[in-house]
């Protein structure tokens, strides 16, 4: 069957107007190229070619969705491509507008990277504030002239290649093709136009993170497209800090944080540890984060069906953090959390998905010599964390979706045993060096997945009202929990007989809550919702002293890494909001902060020893709770005083972490602009 003889007269303009429009793409990214080589430095032949077949899918991305509306709607007859005049003239109007405005968009772009070193951004609107300073620079420093003359001379080139290939198809003779025919040969290139969009032979599609795979600045340059981009990043444009608050609260923020040398001008929260006594040889780490396993969720924090044996043992074994919190509900903002000691505070999408912010310094860069790696049984394009893994942690490893030997389970990758087993078999073949390692699970979701090859895993059959009073929605729920659990008891048996363990901390906690009616065990915190915060953390290994233990103080995610360091005894600089949970210098000002973008006005928080307080971030009243009491409601304050420090260190939480998001990078590039005049 010849599919091309069989295709829509109008697909047969627009495919090769296709090929000519990514070629224009192409064209421009190799002028970028050519143009600012000199400025950068020379890239590893992998890294450079990486970039840019990222690029080119990002080029073939813009083409296909710039001629989607002509494809879809091109063989009605008032909008034909190819039949009356009035269509021919409005697709004209159309691509001309289009392709001008692209162009016009690289020209930009040319002229912001030769400025900032910086591809085109939704910051550059911020130069219309003063738009005739502005204009009066880009006219005095730019030719602007040439570049209307060039624009003017492209669009009147692809108009005119354009009206060819109409002209072309017109002359041409219809002949009578077969209607399955027809439908074989479009659903070809719809299934083709689809799959160009798309970008990737995986789950996820092609984001803006994967043109963020390396630490450096430049191989985003190389394969970012400015269009794109631009587009991404205004969705995030009205977001941002309020300089002015971040000022007011600095001091109070400050000295909960320990900062040993104020800054209030630069509102610098730095802070240089020291490393602590040689231990001998270095320590390994690994980090497991246990898909949403509320609190309430396990038997060592009181669950009834003990549906987490193996982790209840571990938590004998090591430290136990009772009163342990994420700062905010979501993997993507856990991991964020995590990984830059900052709350993602972001209340429309997840920091991770924010590429004004992707470049962030991290602790984890501290454990140097160490090897670094991440497992993930999916991919890393899931909510964008790739950007803030492989961009901040030079060296890192990654391992998802394509790196393991076993099969795809459902949509979140392999299984959480399969996850396990496959990265105890690779870190047991690092014998040269320590390693630093987060293994992260993603099966504690819906369809509640089990496998077939499940090393003896057993369904149970729980009555459904006792489900339910144990917190699980269902028995599918108590069961995937009880699989992951069992998984988690598979690696450390497997680990127990490798030679890192005797030499390894592990770090488990869950990256985050859930929602629950659990009112005969968290009543109090179920009425808060702080079950969606409330996870458990264990920190287990032998060379870990002052153990067994459990500490009730409120603790935090973004205080893991400071207190990792802490007990391997790694020098580290701090520059955001975790504190060492071991370090006594803080035990009598324990608190964690948290943020509930639910709302219609979101509302952060603050967990004491005994109280919870609430604050509308847009202002409002205040709310307190007593988490000793069960069934508490609100309750009124004794301590005025008090109750205005900690709602002071509360908004001073919030307004710092949105300012560290812009202001946490380990390069120097341009901030977001503050949200005050």
């Amino acid at each position: 069957m010849n599919v091309w003889r069989a295709l829509p007269r109008h697909a047969r303009v627009l495919l090769p107007l296709a090929a000519v429009h990514f070629g224009l793409l192409v064209s421009l990214r190799v002028a970028f190229w050519q143009a600012f080589q000199g400025i950068m430095p020379n890239l590893p032949l992998g890294e450079l070619t990486r970039a840019l077949h990222i690029g080119l899918k990002f080029d073939a991305r813009l083409t296909l969705l710039t001629l989607i509306p002509p494809a879809v709607v091109g063989w009605i007859r008032p909008l034909s491509v190819v039949g009356g005049r009035v269509g021919r003239w409005l697709w004209s109007v159309y691509l001309g507008v289009v392709v001008g405005l692209t162009f016009l968009i690289y020209e930009v772009d040319f002229g912001h990277f030769a400025y900032l070193h910086i591809r085109i951004n939704a910051q550059v609107l911020d130069l219309l504030r003063d738009t005739l300073t502005s204009l009066q620079m880009v006219w005095e420093t730019y030719p602007v002239v040439w570049g209307t003359l060039g624009l003017a001379a492209v669009v009147a080139g692809y108009l005119a290649v354009f009206r060819w290939l109409v002209r072309r198809e017109r002359a041409r003779t219809v002949l009578p093709v077969r209607r399955w025919r027809q439908a074989t040969s479009v659903t070809i290139v719809v299934i083709a136009w689809a799959f160009g969009i798309w970008g990737k032979v995986q789950w996820y599609p092609l984001r803006w993170s994967d043109a963020f795979f390396a630490t450096d600045v430049w191989s985003p340059a190389i394969g970012l497209n400015p269009v794109l981009n631009l587009a991404d990043t205004l969705k995030n444009k009205s977001r941002g800090f309020d300089e002015t608050a971040t000022r007011e609260h600095y001091t109070e923020v400050a000295a909960y944080l320990g900062v040993d040398h104020p800054d209030p001008v630069g509102l610098s929260f730095r802070r240089d540890v020291p490393a602590r006594p040689a231990t001998g040889r270095l320590t390994n780490v690994i980090v497991i984060l246990l898909e949403e396993a509320a609190h309430y969720k396990t038997g060592a924090l009181g669950n009834p069906l003990q549906p987490s044996p193996n982790l209840d043992a571990l938590a004998r074994e090591g430290i136990l953090f009772r009163r342990f919190y994420t700062p905010a509900f979501g993997t993507a903002r856990s991991v964020f959390a995590l990984v830059t000691g900052i709350p993602d505070v972001e209340t429309h999408e997840t920091a991770s998905r924010n590429p004004l912010i992707v470049d962030q310094h991290t602790i984890i860069n501290a454990f140097v010599g160490y090897e670094k790696l991440y497992f993930l049984g999916g991919s890393l394009n899931w909510g964008n964390v790739r950007g803030v893994l492989a961009h901040n942690i030079p060296g890192l490893r990654p391992f998802e979706e394509g790196s393991y030997k076993a099969p795809r389970v459902d949509g979140w990758g392999i299984s959480d045993l399969s996850l396990f087993e496959e990265a105890n078999e690779i870190l047991r073949q690092i014998n040269d060096r320590p390693f630093f390692a987060v293994i992260q699970t993603s099966g504690h979701h819906r369809p509640y997945t089990i496998p077939d090859d499940n090393h003896g895993f057993v369904l149970a059959n729980v009555p459904p009202n006792l489900v339910r009073a144990a917190g699980f929605v269902d028995l599918d729920e108590y069961n995937s929990m009880r699989f992951m659990d069992h998984s988690l008891g598979v690696f450390f048996s497997l680990a127990r007989q490798e030679a890192y363990f005797p030499n390894t901390i592990f770090v488990l906690l869950g990256d985050h809550g859930s929602f629950s009616s659990l009112a005969d065990l968290t009543s109090a915190e179920a009425r808060f919702g702080l079950t969606r915060f409330h996870v458990p953390a264990v920190i287990v290994g032998s060379p870990l002293p002052g153990t067994p233990r459990v500490i009730d103080t409120p603790a935090s995610e973004v205080d893991v890494l400071p207190t990792i360091a802490g007990i391997v005894g790694v020098p580290y600089v701090n520059t955001t909001l975790g504190r060492d949970l071991l370090d006594s210098r803080f035990d009598s000002i324990r608190f964690a902060f948290t943020i509930d973008e639910h709302f219609r006005e979101p509302k952060i928080g603050l967990i004491t020893g005994d109280t919870y307080l609430q604050i509308p971030t847009g202002g409002g009243p205040t709310r307190w709770a007593d988490l000793r009491e069960q069934g508490a409601t609100e309750v009124a304050t004794t301590d005025p005083e008090r109750a205005h420090t900690l709602e002071r260190l509360c908004r001073g939480l919030y307004e710092a972490s949105r300012w560290l998001m812009y202001h946490n990078g380990q390069r120097k590039t341009p901030s977001s602009p503050s949200t005050t005049p």
